[in-house]
């Protein structure tokens, strides 16, 4: 019994010795933490998405204390939630762009495959396989939800073999632009009205994307030639969308022959040219002069008897 209590005398005062060294050490070595920090972390949304390049929303908390952040990085929070930042930092909010992630597919290859795939409905195990996966455009959407099973926000999913991005609950976190494959999804400034957007990423000639894809872009840059601010160029037998100088007059949109182009993620139904006005009926001829009677005949002199 002695040795029972001796034994639990000595833990007891063993702990205690422990406790009082960790306590001394957690002053002696402790990190002063900026109460800024934690400020900015009750403003955060706590998605922890890493869309703004931080491990999650503590890690980002912790940038923009140390001032190595921008206040306007959080694209899950918005304006509202970089403006209550600023105001903690003492500085200005700054503009802060909308973003969306935009796939680069229109899905018009999605009923042209080389083979019949049966393996894992993932497209990262897809696209391991021989020729990047059974598609036959080798830069379309594989369709099998990779980026949907990867979004925490809920906003993209597989439609009809392509995925589609919801813009009203995509918060540009980035995540499926990392999983994708086939690096088809990329973050785009986005207009609220009229935004332009070209779903393709082929760089293959015209005659080779015509042979897998029933809309895909041919490099044709009737949209460049129709675009007056110069917003659209050709690169890689692909057109491309300049933003910092898109005006959303849809030009491009309705000289596209492959109906390839979307305003506010449709294509525009383009109304067909009002038909030309008759030509003016030319004007009346003045009336010619009456002709003048004709001649009479003379008479046959009558004949003496």
């Amino acid at each position: 019994m002695q040795t029972v209590i001796m034994a639990v005398a000595v833990l007891g005062i063993l702990g205690a010795v422990f406790g009082l060294i960790l306590a001394y050490a957690s002053k002696v070595f402790a990190v002063e933490k900026d109460p800024r920090e934690e400020a900015i972390l009750g403003c955060l949304p706590g998605a922890n998405c890493g869309g703004c390049g931080y491990p999650g929303c503590g890690g980002y908390a912790a940038a923009v204390a140390a001032g190595k952040a921008p206040v306007n990085a959080c694209a899950a929070g918005g304006a509202a939630v970089a403006a209550q930042i600023a105001e903690i930092m003492g500085v200005a909010a700054g503009e802060s762009v909308k973003k969306v992630a935009t796939v680069h597919c229109s899905g018009g290859g999605a009923d042209k495959s080389k083979y019949e795939y049966i393996g894992i409905h993932d497209c990262l195990a897809a696209a391991r396989l021989p020729g990047g996966g059974p598609l036959a455009c080798k830069f379309g959407c594989l369709g099998m939800g990779s980026c949907e099973s990867e979004c925490p926000f809920d906003a993209i999913h597989v439609k009809d073999g392509v995925a589609v991005v919801d813009d009203e609950k995509c918060v540009a976190c980035g995540k499926c632009v990392d999983i994708c494959p086939r690096h088809i999804i990329d973050l785009e400034p986005y207009k609220t009205k009229k935004h332009v957007s070209i779903p393709c990423s082929s760089k293959d000639k015209g005659p080779a994307v015509t042979k897998v894809c029933s809309n895909g872009c041919i490099g044709c840059a009737l949209c460049a030639k129709a675009c007056p601010k110069e917003a659209i160029t050709i690169e890689n037998n692909l057109a491309k969308i300049d933003y910092s100088k898109c005006i959303g007059c849809t030009l491009c949109a309705q000289k596209c022959p492959r109906k390839l182009i979307v305003v506010d993620g449709k294509v525009p139904v383009v109304k067909p040219a009002a038909p030309k006005a008759a030509p003016a009926a030319a004007a009346a001829k003045p009336a010619s002069a009456p002709a003048a009677p004709a001649a009479e005949a003379p008479k046959a002199e009558e004949t003496k008897e």
